[in-house]
């Protein structure tokens, strides 16, 4: 997560997982580097005593955006199985479905 820059920050304000992620030490890795967990509780947790963490339920429907785009880029076949090896060979491919995918709504949107 270093390495990710949003903007001028290089930690996002909020960080959005399924379930699997619901564990305290997740959660307080997250706190500790001042990122909100945006992460339900799994159904095993709700009866723990304590303050239950606060959950942004819009931020949380929010994450299906980058779901689908995950999704789509799959699609492509060299990009969802991962056929190239190396890292800037494989980024490349991802901006190749970018930009293929891009041009197709283009194209979607100039047809009457």
């Amino acid at each position: 997560m270093a390495a990710v820059r949003v903007g001028r920050r290089t930690r996002p304000r909020r960080l959005a997982a399924d379930k699997a992620y619901s564990h305290a030490f997740v959660r307080r890795h997250l706190w500790g580097r001042g990122i909100k967990p945006v992460i339900p509780r799994r159904a095993d947790q709700l009866g723990k005593r304590g303050r239950p963490a606060a959950f942004d339920r819009d931020a949380y429907r929010r994450r299906n955006v980058v779901e689908r785009c995950v999704n789509w880029l799959k699609e492509n076949r060299r990009v969802g199985t991962r056929h190239e090896k190396l890292g800037v060979a494989y980024l490349a491919m991802v901006k190749l479905a970018m930009i293929r995918r891009y041009l197709k709504l283009l194209r979607l949107r100039d047809t009457p």
